[in-house]
């Protein structure tokens, strides 16, 4: 079906209702051909004198406008395409803007980009009274600004900071919050939007409601920082220092979306402004940054349809779940599930711990009801979700259970055993492990084939990927069931094949053993951390040892050591400190100090003692540290790709990003490798290997690539 079917028109008493319904697609996007069918609606409706008002609305289910198409993106060329595009963009809103026919948005849905620029241009917006309604301008998630007028009209709608802050975090505004703060006009029932919209379209039309109306504040707060020259100036250099500070100016959008709101209050015109806006979107299209963003964008896209085994194969129903273990980890388990309506039956040892759990599950939950995500009524409903035994009562009904016990294999052997005593013979046990090999955990099952790994990161209501292992006796209904359920949570989910450390883990553990043989080497603990938090990390490597836990990270390494040995061998520097009694930031002492609360207050200079070189520490270029450590990740890598440990570069990229903060504007280890060069990676590789033999032997993969010329991904064309 063509474009040209996706907008429909029905005239009701004068008012031109449009429909936007995008044939063969999820979500409503707008594309060359979409906007050009877009336009010539306007130019009839403006050209028929029986039309008073229009009415846009969504002919999709819990989404009005994702915004633009961004395959149209790959095709600029140079930043004049794109600023091309962009100022088409501002001629097609302003004639919307300006024209003769008032139009009303109703949304009810996702009005996100290019779909709320498009709203902001329309005299009046109406929002559907839905969980599904929101709003945003996520650009600068792909590296891009608004490019349809949307840093210079949404200041006019919110005032600066407000403004600002939608444009630089890019998150979602729910409807009665755009309600409050002057996004939409008006807030009706799902069931009453056409009606009310129709309404609103021909009291515009009769002037019964202005169609240019203010709908900031103009406080005391709005004359010293919106309307004041001199105010205005303070919020723009506090917006530049803060986007500095959180992004290292990795982020060259950020700024350039400053710039770009700026203009509209500097520039000698209005036209100016929108110039503006164009050139810094066609100089941001352009950028490394945007096309690291962009693939990352298509990769989860297309993880989203990727079940993880042949076409055909059908995930079973998950109405419940079984969660053994009721510690930090189960907690967090039960809580994404129960957001989701999916009743969580929790098991533990001891009656007191199982009410931890509960109680735990109630603090997650109630996150969202402190920040007005969820109503009091939805809280109670999740809540009422979970249960709890100590005995396996209500576990034969159960499709899935997921065990969240102690790192141990004897201790999860004697847990698979008793629950499979009980479960359905169709029923799926999935264990959560970070290190433990998934076959060796099955070796106790009467049913391997239904026994498969889910590596869920902490906090797990925070840390969006999920890595799913299977082992070659999985089941493919297996792998489908956990992969469609780990969607269901609202997780990114990679497939990956069994192995020690899977391959989050392992790519981290090189990196880490690197970060300790730098300590072994004299280097300052927050050196270490300042070069890789630089380099583009969330935390330094250090800082991550004592978030996870000494004993946790001694427990892996230990694993990871005896599977590859000497390359994954822990350095001297974190035996010792761990040997010390030092848990990291839950004993309140690791190798940072930390206050009664738990909050980090400086390298602890004691730490220093407790290691070969005491106090006195040496200093080393902080691209040599920087280079160390990425490169030992990067290598094990593509060890990993080459053993088959996961499908694709593209796995590996996003296990990495979602799963251990590798910089996203970076794109991921295999992105990086490419951008880098390959035959410059091996040059790098083998330089540090000779200083440290064994220790940074390129992988066969990239010297055989670099031979051939090889790249993980194709120069041109999507990149995924």
């Amino acid at each position: 079906m063509s474009p040209a079917d996706a907008v429909t028109v029905d005239l009701v008493d004068g008012v031109a209702v449009l429909t936007f319904d995008l044939p063969g697609e999820s979500v409503n996007k707008f594309s060359p051909g979409v906007i050009d069918e877009f336009t010539a609606h306007i130019d009839r409706i403006e050209n028929d004198p029986s039309i008073r008002g229009a009415v846009l609305i969504s002919g999709k289910t819990g989404t009005f406008i994702a915004g633009a198409d961004i395959d149209q993106f790959l095709e600029f060329r140079t930043a004049a395409d794109a600023a091309k595009a962009s100022a088409f963009g501002h001629a097609m809103l302003r004639r919307i803007e300006q024209g003769r026919v008032p139009v009303v948005v109703a949304v009810d849905g996702a009005c996100l980009g290019g779909g709320l620029e498009l709203a902001l241009a329309c005299a009046y917006r109406i929002a559907a009274d839905s969980p599904k309604t929101v709003f945003a301008l996520p650009e600068v998630k792909i590296g891009l600004i608004p490019g349809a007028g949307g840093t210079q009209r949404l200041p006019k709608r919110l005032g600066l900071q407000g403004a600002l802050d939608m444009i630089l975090t890019g998150k979602n505004v729910r409807a009665k919050k755009a309600l409050q703060i002057g996004l939409v006009d008006e807030m009706v029932h799902p069931s009453r939007l056409r009606t009310i919209a129709i309404e609103r379209a021909k009291e515009l039309a009769s002037g019964a409601i202005p169609r240019q109306r203010d709908s900031r504040s103009h406080g005391v707060k709005a004359l010293l920082l919106d309307d004041n020259r001199i105010g205005r100036a303070v919020v723009f250099r506090q917006a530049r220092t803060q986007t500095l500070a959180k992004s290292g100016g990795h982020y060259p959008a950020l700024l350039a979306a400053i710039e770009a709101v700026r203009a509209g209050y500097s520039a000698a015109s209005e036209a100016e402004g929108y110039a503006e806006e164009a050139r810094l979107f066609g100089d941001m299209s352009m950028t490394p940054v945007c096309r690291q963003l962009m693939f990352l964008f298509y990769a989860t896209t297309a993880l989203k349809k990727d079940s993880g085994v042949a076409a055909g194969v059908k995930a079973i129903p998950v109405p419940r779940i079984g969660v053994l273990g009721t510690g930090f980890m189960g907690a967090g388990i039960a809580a994404v599930s129960v957001r989701e309506g999916i009743p969580v039956r929790f098991k533990d040892t001891a009656a007191d711990r199982v009410a931890k759990g509960v109680a735990a599950v109630r603090e997650v939950i109630r996150e969202g009801l402190t920040k007005r995500r969820i109503t009091r009524q939805q809280y109670d409903d999740q809540v009422g979700l979970v249960s709890g035994t100590v005995d396996y009562t209500g576990f034969g009904r159960v499709p899935l259970v997921i065990e969240a016990v102690f790192e141990d294999l004897a201790i999860k052997h004697a847990v698979l055993k008793e629950v499979e005593a009980v479960l359905a013979p169709t029923a799926i046990f999935a264990t959560n492990t970070s290190t433990i090999p998934i076959a060796q955990v099955a070796s106790a099952s009467i049913r391997p084939e239904r026994v498969i790994g889910m590596h869920f990161f902490s906090p797990v209501h925070k840390m969006p990927l999920l890595e799913v292992i299977v082992t070659p006796t999985t089941a493919p209904e297996v792998t489908a069931t956990v992969v469609e359920y780990g969607r269901t949570i609202g997780k990114t989910v990679i497939v990956v094949n069994d192995a020690p450390g899977f391959y989050v883990n392992r790519i981290l553990a090189p990196y880490v053993n690197e970060a300790g043989k730098l300590l072994d080497e004299g280097i300052a603990i927050d050196a270490i951390d300042r070069a890789m938090t630089t380099f583009g990390f969330p935390v330094g490597p250090i800082t991550l040892i004592d978030e996870v836990g000494l004993d946790v990270a001694g427990q892996s390494g230990a694993i990871m050591a005896e599977a590859f040995g000497g390359r994954m061998k822990p350095s001297e520097a974190l035996q010792q400190v761990l040997a010390a009694g030092r848990l990291g930031r839950k004993g309140k002492q690791g190798f940072y100090a930390y206050d009664k609360r738990g909050k980090k207050d400086g390298v602890d200079e004691s730490v220093y003692a407790l290691y070969a070189g005491g106090a006195k520490r040496r200093e080393i270029p902080r691209e040599e540290i920087q280079r160390r450590l990425s490169l030992a990740m990067v290598n094990e890598a593509a060890r990993c790709l080459e053993e088959g440990i996961m499908r694709s570069a593209r796995d590996g990229d996003i296990g990495a990003v979602f799963g251990i903060g590798f910089p996203p504007f970076r794109g991921g280890p295999f992105r990086y490798i490419d951008a880098v060069g390959i035959t410059e990676v091996v040059k790098q590789l083998e330089g540090l290997d000779a200083q440290q033999p064994g220790q940074f032997v390129p992988a066969a993969i990239l010297r055989e690539m670099a031979k051939t010329g090889r790249t993980f991904y194709p120069a041109t064309g999507k990149p995924v």
